[in-house]
């Protein structure tokens, strides 16, 4: 008696059989695409607490001026480096930028349009410098995404490694 034709490949099987062999390889089939999306999730650092609420601090009650993130690699956490004060200047920020380690910013800025309306917009900055750990530079380009992703209301991205590519002018341009 043969069995009918399928798209099993193995079609010589008792009908229990071939349910149990479809039913195992769904099985594993889950377990990878669990996994891969495990990996997945798990991209980028985890981000510390008082990061998000540092940063809510900044939006909601303009708190700090800025604050400069770093990457804790002991715990495996983007923690808080440093919170600038609201009396704090743009060059107070760039300067608090180590020359040679990466770093996560957000920069409240404020400025006048055209119009001459007083506005404000959060900058986030990615600061990767040429000397920093190639490593380093790694790490911090594989996790900005998900540590973005945690800070909702970002307005305007900017990546430098070096502080040209961060001028008050190029701020200003990108800003209106």
């Amino acid at each position: 008696n043969l069995a009918p034709l399928c798209c099993c490949p193995h079609p010589f099987l008792s009908s229990s059989a071939r349910c149990r062999l479809f039913l195992n390889q769904r099985k594993k089939g889950r377990k990878r695409s669990k996994a891969s999306a495990m990996s997945n999730s798990a991209s980028g650092m985890a981000v510390c607490d008082e990061c998000k609420l540092k940063f809510l601090e900044l939006k909601a009650k303009r708190s700090f001026r800025f604050i400069v993130f770093k990457i804790n690699e002991k715990v495996q956490q983007v923690v808080v480096d440093r919170l600038g004060q609201p009396g704090e200047s743009y060059e107070d920020f760039t300067a608090c930028l180590p020359a040679d380690e990466c770093r996560y910013a957000v920069f409240d800025f404020d400025f006048v349009t055209d119009e001459n309306c007083q506005k404000s917009k959060i900058f986030f900055i990615s600061w990767a410098p040429d000397t920093s750990r190639v490593r380093s530079k790694m790490l911090y380009a594989s996790s900005k995404d998900r540590f973005k992703r945690e800070l909702d209301g970002i307005q305007v991205e900017l990546q430098a490694t070096d502080p040209s590519e961060m001028s008050m002018d190029i701020v200003k341009a990108r800003a209106l």
